[in-house]
């Protein structure tokens, strides 16, 4: 669930065509689209991750996402290209993803330089990996990627840890910090549970930005998983920042089929005197059902709801929304 490249080659039926016996280049990826309604009178989508979910309205196109990976025996190489709305939205620098190399410093140690997706949060970019077809308030709070370098420990199967240095994750990877802001991330991983950490530069001016995130989950039972996500941010230069919580209640009735629902709470917090903290909550209720091994038909009912106003696409104190999507996968 952290480490964006496992989990989507582990999601993704993949393509292998064998170099030789110490590498291989692996082909995987996915498209999406959806169909979405509202009960207010005119568009709009909260959590639909594309660039303008206050004009969605009726069918539109989630993304097309393929995943190049060339593995060696002590290195290798990522290339995840992404197009459509969804993309635009989330990627960094045009068509890319995530574009990196790694090195096995050991079986235990790994080094990896170029941008990758982040390691807080619960939910990812790709729709293939999520549960749920809209995205959290937490997730759209970001980052979504980071560009840098990272030094990932398997100290043992149970415990795992991460360092990272980066640019600002508000600047785009296409652009070159120009005030060479940093930023320090750190992970503690174990069992499942991570605790995630990022401090420094966000963007010119921001520079002491603190993100603090916890993410994990637990099965109650052979069929009912819980999983947890909660997050706090701030920063003094900005006089901003967020709280917020999401839980991941999901039930599988059958190999096939799995029914979940995602409470939340938001609120953006500010320090400037006179200036009032904004909150907003939003239960997602989402079915999913898996037509074959690559298809997934996905039926989401969201309804969100602010008294000051922050509900993403849209200026109303409340709106409900219902989604139909597919998402395939090869």
């Amino acid at each position: 669930m952290k480490k964006i490249f496992t989990l989507l080659l582990a999601s993704f039926t993949t393509i292998t065509v064998a170099q030789d016996d110490a590498a291989a280049l692996s082909i995987s990826g996915t498209v999406d689209v959806y169909g979405t309604l509202n009960t207010e009178d005119g568009p709009g989508a909260p959590g639909l991750l594309i660039a303008d979910p206050e004009n969605a309205n009726g069918f539109g196109l989630g993304m097309a996402n393929t995943v190049f990976s060339y593995d060696g025996a002590k290195s290798g190489v990522v290339a995840d290209l992404a197009f459509g709305p969804r993309a635009d939205d989330a990627n960094m620098a045009g068509i890319i993803n995530q574009l990196y190399a790694y090195y096995n410093l050991s079986e235990l140690v790994t080094l990896t330089a170029g941008q990758f997706n982040t390691f807080l949060g619960y939910e990812v970019i790709s729709p293939a990996a999520n549960f749920n077809y809209s995205v959290s308030y937490l997730f759209n709070a970001g980052p979504f990627s980071h560009t840098g370098l990272k030094l990932d420990y398997t100290a043992s199967e149970d415990l795992s840890l991460m360092l990272a240095v980066t640019n600002g994750h508000a600047i785009t990877s296409d652009i070159p910090s120009p005030g060479g802001e940093t930023q320090f991330g750190a992970q503690i991983g174990y069992k499942g549970q991570y605790l995630n950490f990022i401090y420094g530069g966000v963007q010119p001016g921001v520079n002491d930005g603190l993100f603090v995130d916890y993410t994990g989950g637990f099965d109650l039972t052979d069929s009912f998983y819980v999983g947890i996500n909660a997050a706090y941010s701030y920063s003094d230069d900005s006089d901003s920042g967020y709280q917020g919580f999401a839980l991941y209640l999901q039930n599988s009735f059958s190999e096939s089929f799995a029914l979940g629902l995602r409470p939340e709470a938001f609120t953006k917090t500010y320090g400037a005197e006179g200036v009032e903290d904004k909150s907003v909550t939003a239960f997602t209720l989402t079915g999913n059902y898996k037509l074959d091994r690559n298809l997934n038909f996905i039926v989401e009912a969201r309804m969100d709801d602010s008294d000051d106003g922050i509900i993403e696409g849209t200026t109303e104190d409340s709106m409900s929304t219902l989604t139909f999507a597919a998402v395939y996968t090869f």
